[in-house]
């Protein structure tokens, strides 16, 4: 679908910086704007992080003009109300644009059941720690464009929206005790499809699917089984494949990068020397020599 508030902000003095599409529908956007009086009125639930600056910011509440703006505090901007507000100063903030229908998905997926309905809570300015660590931890600090980051974004942006249903909901239920691994079958064979789909942009619902397991169960069994969140473990793979196509074989590194996963080269060496120390080029150096 499409979000209005993009829209809406592009037709006011708010630079796009960035945005990615996630695989479920939802969207995430990367924002820049100072002195610039802004009205929203929105076909979708928005949640946004301050990100830096902010402290000038004011939302129009209908006891007068509210300000409490500073980096890692977030405001939720349920749909179909109108939202008003007055940027005195500079402001940078990241926005995750979702449906009722994503959160029905949630929800489903975590207690197998549906809510009959779904109210949002109005948030404004609000210290959450889960929030701000989700954000900067998990969605900022990745290039959206890679496409071996889909994985990372996707568990991250369901991690989100399970805590918004949770804490600024009607939805009160509580979150179901995992208990045990995937079996271990199902578990060599999940790994044998992660193994010949490297190359794909990898989400968290693809691996759930495997293995007949909802997402959020899925996280947490298969955290017990190896050790790894699901988007360190894919990652780990993608560079030990890298490793070996750069000792045993010709391909070019931009090659091997797009080949496991990697749709950018600069991000696929940045992990590289993460991991083992060392750059993809200088280990290609060192076994031509």
């Amino acid at each position: 679908m499409k979000y209005k508030t993009i829209e809406q902000l592009q037709q006011h003095k708010a630079q796009l910086l960035d945005t990615v599409q996630l695989g479920s529908g939802m969207q995430m956007a990367s924002w820049y704007n100072r002195h610039d009086r802004v009205n929203v009125y929105s076909n979708h639930h928005t949640l946004s992080l301050y990100v830096k600056d902010g402290y000038e910011s004011y939302r129009k509440t209908t006891t007068g003009w509210r300000n409490g703006g500073s980096p890692d505090r977030f405001c939720l901007m349920p749909q179909g109300q109108d939202s008003t507000w007055d940027i005195r100063g500079e402001l940078s903030f990241v926005h995750l644009y979702y449906t009722d229908q994503h959160l029905r998905d949630i929800a489903l997926k975590i207690w197998d059941k549906e809510p009959s309905h779904i109210h949002l809570e109005e948030q404004n300015f609000v210290k959450d720690p889960l929030v701000s660590a989700a954000y900067r931890q998990f969605l900022l600090k990745c290039d959206w464009q890679d496409s071996s980051n889909q994985l990372q974004l996707s568990s991250a942006s369901n991690l989100l929206l399970n805590h918004i249903l949770q804490n600024y909901s009607n939805v009160q239920w509580k979150l179901p005790r995992v208990r045990g691994g995937i079996a271990p079958h199902a578990l060599i064979r999940l790994q044998n499809w992660i193994e010949q789909n490297l190359h794909l942009a990898l989400t968290i619902a693809d691996l759930a699917k495997q293995v007949e397991l909802s997402e959020y169960h899925f996280a947490h069994m298969f955290k017990q089984s190896t050790g790894l969140s699901p988007h360190q473990y894919v990652l780990q793979k993608r560079l030990q494949r890298a490793h070996h196509f750069i000792i045993n074989s010709k391909k070019e590194l931009t090659e091997i990068a797009l080949n496991c996963g990697f749709s950018s080269a600069s991000h696929f060496s940045a992990r590289f020397k993460q991991l083992y120390g060392y750059a993809p080029s200088q280990l290609r150096k060192k076994n031509t020599i």
